[in-house]
């Protein structure tokens, strides 16, 4: 994960490669541990057999999860969005021995959180080559089961989950302890063997400078994408065990919560060959590896998983001097096996001398309108599996409207001020996983490359970055650091057909300042009372007529007696529980944790509306505004599907 922090004065963004270390080809199966072992996890045993079982068409949907169409679907063939976050950054550390979590409850406290608090339904679940291969060719089945507990306690609340094995800067063994960086990624052993030069970045400003100007970590990855000592090999055998782990040791009920597998965390060939260009090296080297790491999810049970493939890391970089050409072009159509990933900083924003305002309506649509228009023609979904601003320091106050504007780019391909004018170009829904999400930041205890003289315990405790969405309190009870408006928002989380466009004003803050970028157009008047100063979002889609219903998101500040929806189907205030003939209504969502979802039922096929606003609070719109609102919103969807 790259998260880009400090002053990046022209040079590199994000992060780089990550290696991952694999053992044998083929591991032994390893039996279930029993109640009483060591390994047995009492409490996760208990989370699932407490899970509830949600609604009649919730196992249906939840059996699988696919790429169809260019669409992420589920079980019910349904769009799917997935939304969340990077679960955790404490993988790139040592203090817990590269797992996310200290213990399994804590796992259930985050998930429970990231659900309840910041609205996921999804975590991107980083792993540890390095602690998952400490020696060559020796798995270690420790660590993988109680990766496994971890894992469950997302499943079992509801959360899909996509592991990555992670990488930044190669691997922290490059680093010595005086060193004022870090890395994380591949093993010891691997370090060890490639006999690379004293690590040194020269004059760097920000870590992500190591990608392209330290020899060590340069050599390193460029031995990596060579197989230079069968190291590739053994990362892929390493990462095909792991599967095959999962694969065995999960319910058939928790694997089908498992979206796919991340390969390789930000690639970058460390260096070119000579003559050789950065599209040359994605055809000739990258695709390759992708390949190899496909069949080895096929040969370790995965074979109905994407692979969550990322282009060149710098393929979207928006500095004119570090973007390289890139983005897959070669790889022909995907198809349903693999999904287009990648990940956005703002380079400007974060070097804080390449932009110096703040971001405004629709600062990012066309970034992330390029990432549809790969993932389109690469005949895939896409994701945006890591975006964020640093929450400290000296570019942090443009951090809310960076949020803002990059949760609307996901939102929708266009800017507010023209979305209800040309809803036809919204374009789909994208899916992200926010960087990052971990309950320990601000009280980690690193021993940074070793060293019990740096001893780092603030934010995110890893090269000076500070982006995690949440902490805990005094208490011990997971907090948010962002404002909730922004992270806890309404989305489409399961459309039953296809979703024409999309917009949500979240109403996030700025300090004070309410930021209202897609207020609703003077031309609509009855709405625009309706909704007053409230959020507000608004779903059209054409449904196929499907009996299971479009799901949306319900953020805790829209409570259900308060809650105000405005559609074709029915206008309500105040949502009724969910039940067979109520075509609007509301219910938790699977898991337990108290999040809850809003049920929208056609009783045909067709082209359809939803607004959803929580601005008519008290008193309740009275019957003549929700008709005179309906009949506007009628007008307006006519002829925009």
């Amino acid at each position: 994960m790259a998260k880009m922090r400090g002053r990046l004065i022209g040079l590199l963004i994000v992060l780089t490669a990550s290696l991952t270390v694999g053992g044998p080809s083929a591991a032994a199966p390893v039996p279930e541990p029993l109640p009483g072992t060591p390994l047995f996890d009492e409490r996760a045993a208990a989370v699932r057999a407490a899970a509830p079982r949600g609604l009649w068409f919730d196992e249906q949907a939840a059996s699988s999860f696919t790429v169809e169409n260019g669409r992420f679907t589920d079980g019910l063939g349904r769009d799917v969005v997935l939304r969340g976050y990077n679960v955790s950054g404490e993988t790139k550390l040592a203090e817990n021995k590269g797992l996310p979590f200290a213990s399994v409850a804590d796992a259930e406290k985050s998930a429970a959180a990231l659900r309840n608090l910041g609205g996921g339904n999804t975590a991107r679940f980083l792993l540890s080559w390095a602690y998952a291969e400490p020696v060559r060719g020796q798995v270690d089945v420790t660590y993988l089961a109680a990766v496994t507990a971890q894992m469950r306690a997302f499943l079992a609340a509801g959360v899909r989950v996509y592991p990555d094995f992670h990488q930044d800067l190669y691997s922290r063994h490059l680093f010595h302890e005086g060193s004022w960086y870090t890395g994380d990624g591949a093993p010891r052993w691997v370090v060890e063997a490639g006999g690379y030069p004293r690590e040194s970045c020269g004059i760097c400003l920000f870590w992500g400078q190591n990608i392209t100007q330290n020899e060590a970590v340069k050599r390193a990855t460029y031995d990596f994408w060579h197989n230079r000592g069968g190291v590739q090999d053994a990362f892929l055998a390493t990462a095909r065990t792991t599967m095959a782990y999962l694969a065995e040791h999960l319910t058939p009920a928790e694997f089908a919560g498992i979206a796919g597998f991340d390969p390789y965390n930000e690639p970058h060939a460390g260096t070119y060959d000579s003559g050789q260009s950065s599209r040359a090296w994605e055809r000739d080297v990258l695709w390759p590896f992708y390949e190899k790491f496909r069949a080895r999810m096929d040969e370790a049970g995965w074979r109905h998983k994407p692979a969550f493939v990322e282009p060149n890391l710098f393929w979207n970089a928006n500095l004119a001097f570090q973007k390289q050409e890139g983005g897959l072009l070669d790889a022909g159509t995907l198809g349903p096996r693999y999904v287009f990933n990648t990940h956005f900083y703002d380079q400007k924003a974060i070097s804080g001398i390449f932009m110096w305002g703040k971001a405004a309506d629709g600062q990012y649509t066309g970034d992330f309108g390029t990432v549809r228009d790969r993932a389109a023609a690469s005949g895939t979904a896409g994701i945006v599996s890591e975006f964020g601003h640093p929450l400290t320091g000296s570019v942090s106050d443009k951090a809310p409207t960076i949020g803002k504007a990059m949760y609307q780019a996901l939102d929708s391909r266009l800017p507010g001020a023209t979305w209800w004018s040309r809803p036809k170009d919204s374009g789909p829904v994208l899916s992200g996983t926010q960087w990052q999400w971990d309950i320990y930041h601000g009280r980690h205890h690193e021993l940074m490359n070793g060293n019990p003289d740096k001893v780092l315990t603030a934010a995110d405790a890893w090269n000076d970055e500070d982006l995690s969405a949440v902490r805990l309190d005094d208490s011990g009870t997971p907090i948010l650091r962002q404002d909730a408006r922004l992270l806890d928002r309404l989305y489409p989380s399961a459309v039953a057909g296809r979703t024409v466009a999309f917009t949500y004003e979240d109403r996030a803050r700025d300090g004070s300042t309410t930021l209202t970028w897609n207020p609703v157009p003077a031309s609509l008047p009855k709405v625009r009372e309706l909704v007053g100063g409230g959020q507000y979002g608004l779903l059209l889609w054409r449904s196929t007529g499907a009996t299971a219903p479009t799901e949306l998101h319900l953020p805790a500040s829209f409570p259900s007696a308060t809650t105000t929806v405005v559609s074709d189907l029915a206008s309500v205030h105040g949502l009724p529980a969910y039940a067979a003939g109520v075509p609007v209504g509301v219910a938790a969502e699977v898991g337990g944790t108290g999040s809850r979802r809003l049920l929208l039922t056609p009783a045909a096929e067709g082209l359809h509306y939803a607004l959803v606003t929580n601005g008519a609070a008290a008193p309740a719109p009275s019957g003549e505004l929700l008709r005179a609102a309906k009949a506007e919103l009628a007008g307006w969807a006519e002829g925009r599907g």
